[in-house]
């Protein structure tokens, strides 16, 4: 892997509306109108986060009718958020402040 990989990677992973798609994802699969209702934020803005995320396989999109339904990737995802989960649980505790 190069570092440019890592870099687009985790950059999407930092960007706090990217952050809260895939928190909004976790739950259940949505289309565009769900996501940008529940998070509040206008549909164009999510609909571009999403395709820069699409475009890393973190999230996979499928046609349901003239709708397009997006969920995780169930395959290295769902996967990670529950391993950051497990990190945040064993080893950020109350003396970590960046983690509150």
């Amino acid at each position: 892997m190069n570092s440019n990989t890592y870099h687009v990677f985790f950059t999407n992973l930092a960007n706090p509306l990217k952050i809260n798609i895939i928190l909004n994802l976790r739950e259940k699969e949505k289309n565009v109108s769900d996501i940008s209702n529940e998070l509040r934020v206008e549909q164009s803005k999510v609909s571009h986060a999403l395709s820069s995320l699409k475009c890393c396989n973190i999230v996979e999109v499928k046609q349901k009718g003239k709708q397009r339904i997006y969920f995780l990737n169930k395959k290295t995802i769902v996967p990670m958020l529950n391993l950051i989960d497990k990190h945040a649980s064993t080893f950020c505790g109350s003396k970590c402040r960046g983690c509150r």
